[in-house]
């Protein structure tokens, strides 16, 4: 026979050690989702430790308040769940649900209606919220990893344990297995499932987003969002091998805004902050997805295209060159123009020899008028 009272001190305990645990983290690291599942846990734990002091006849306002409690931190962890993937406007609809149902279950223990449907009714708001949460997780076509799917097929199975339990309270009678006490025994054991997967599980979902966010940090240029410096050469090295074993071409582009110093000293920086973005936003319009473009620094930019060979490479400057052209900064009035260099890379040719010939193809199309595609020479074979 299971003991549900030391259930209660196991959960609290678990509970209340795992709010401060995750506090420290949160301390550390920037995650609201985070602070507010440290209260949701905090909240059950106190919730748990009103069930243990409870004594043999207890008053109906103690069962009140822990139960109270318990559907305030489950409302407080979906809400770190709905603040953690980003959710919109959860807040209008979850706190006054979570609210209303608060007040139903009171007002259901003071009416005077029997115990059991009031535990029935707390029951199958709990099931529902954790059952939301169990979708957002597994949901078909939603992102996806194994420990997401970890922490969903739990909180799934506990979903299904507190429909059992409402469904013992309200039809006791109808169910040979599915007794009260082998219901809350069932409850009790998800529970303590719930604490240490979700609990550990949430944190490291944490950790994978700062991972995730770290690494786009290190490749990724923060004012235009186009892959920095290194990222570009690491990138463009690895698909100049991949075309070399599979004796496909790749092009090389290297781009300049025109003028872009006298747009600085006219208008300012943040002008030309805003000529950075909107060129980088016009040139992902124009390209396709496994075309890999950089910011190298300044205004100038560079482009390679896995796959195309130099005339295809030209074609696609010159739609660049095109779509840039016809776009004018809409505060400024300033029309922008850029001039593109193109080289094709040989299979043997390092990245930096292959850029300082785009780069000389480029000083040709500004020393030829700007706004202009040139094509590079090609390298130079001996014997």
């Amino acid at each position: 026979m299971i003991d549900i009272k030391t259930f209660m001190l196991v959960l609290a305990i678990g509970n209340i050690g795992l709010a401060m645990l995750m506090a420290g983290y949160a301390r550390s690291q920037r995650h609201p989702a985070m602070r507010i599942w440290s209260w949701s846990k905090l909240v059950v734990g106190f919730a748990y430790l009103l069930g243990w002091l409870q004594g043999p006849a207890p008053s109906p306002w103690h069962s009140i308040s822990a139960n109270t409690l318990v559907m305030l931190g489950i409302t407080l962890e979906v809400a770190a769940y709905c603040t953690f993937f980003g959710f919109i406007h959860w807040k209008r609809v979850l706190y006054p649900l979570g609210g209303l149902s608060i007040l139903v279950y009171v007002g259901v223990r003071l009416s005077g209606a029997p115990l059991p449907h009031a535990t029935a009714f707390m029951s199958s708001v709990i099931a529902v919220m954790i059952g939301t949460m169990a979708f957002v997780l597994l949901r078909p076509g939603g992102e996806s990893s194994l420990l997401r799917r970890i922490i969903g097929v739990n909180d799934a199975v506990f979903f299904l344990a507190m429909s059992a339990r409402a469904l013992s309270d309200l039809m006791p009678d109808s169910f040979t297995l599915l007794t009260p006490h082998a219901a809350h025994a069932f409850t009790f054991i998800t529970g303590y499932l719930l604490v240490i997967v979700n609990g550990f599980g949430f944190l490291l979902l944490c950790k994978e987003k700062d991972d995730r966010e770290m690494a786009l940090l290190a490749t990724t240029d923060s004012l235009t969002g186009l892959v920095n410096r290194r990222a570009f050469f690491e990138r463009t090295d690895a698909a100049r091998m991949l075309s070399a074993r599979l004796r496909k071409p790749i092009s090389l582009m290297m781009l300049d805004i025109d003028h872009f110093k006298a747009l600085n000293d006219r208008f300012g920086h943040a002008c030309g902050d805003e000529a950075l973005c909107v060129f980088a936003d016009t040139s992902r319009g124009v390209l396709r997805e496994h075309d890999i473009m950089g910011r190298l620094g300044g205004e100038e930019f560079a482009l390679a295209l896995p796959g195309t060979d130099l005339a295809g490479a030209l074609q696609a400057a010159e739609r660049l060159r095109e779509a840039v052209e016809r776009v004018i900064l809409p505060k400024h009035g300033y029309a922008m123009t850029v001039s593109i260099g193109v080289v094709l890379i040989d299979p043997n040719e390092d990245i930096n020899s292959a850029l300082a010939r785009a780069d000389q193809a480029l000083y040709q199309a500004k020393s030829g008028g700007r706004n202009r595609v040139e094509s590079g020479e090609p390298i130079l074979k001996f014997g």
